[in-house]
């Protein structure tokens, strides 16, 4: 099983970003797929995720209105647009994949992780 996350960079404040996170060794089509992100000496925070269909994603408030989730299934990919970027948001950002219905922002709940894309919002 592998998932490979890319696109992370160095951004200005109010840029945007787009990541992408292929995985390959999964029934892709039944799997929720969600973004974390951590930065040094903080937990592990929840960013979004979307569901099998891609119909749904759910947000926090930090990132809701700024960031938004896609997937293409046939091409095992899921996608994070992240827009009007600022300081905070830069971390380490991981994908991950759950193989039930529903999602949760509980990282323990993901059986399957990236390896991380590092992503810095400059001021």
């Amino acid at each position: 099983v592998q998932l490979q996350a890319s696109g992370g960079g160095v951004v200005q404040v109010g840029g945007s970003l787009r990541l992408s996170c292929t995985v390959a060794g999964l029934d892709f089509d039944n799997q929720v797929m969600a973004w974390f992100r951590q930065t040094p000496g903080i937990q592990r925070e929840f960013v979004g995720y979307i569901g099998r269909s891609g119909l749904n994603a759910f947000y926090p408030d930090s990132v809701r209105g700024r960031f938004a989730l896609t997937r293409d299934n046939p091409k095992n990919t899921v996608y994070l647009q992240m827009n009007n970027l600022k300081p905070e948001d830069t971390a380490v950002y991981y994908c991950a994949a759950r193989p039930y219905v529903t999602g949760t922002e509980d990282s323990t709940q993901y059986d399957y992780w990236g390896q991380g894309t590092q992503v810095t919002v400059s001021s």
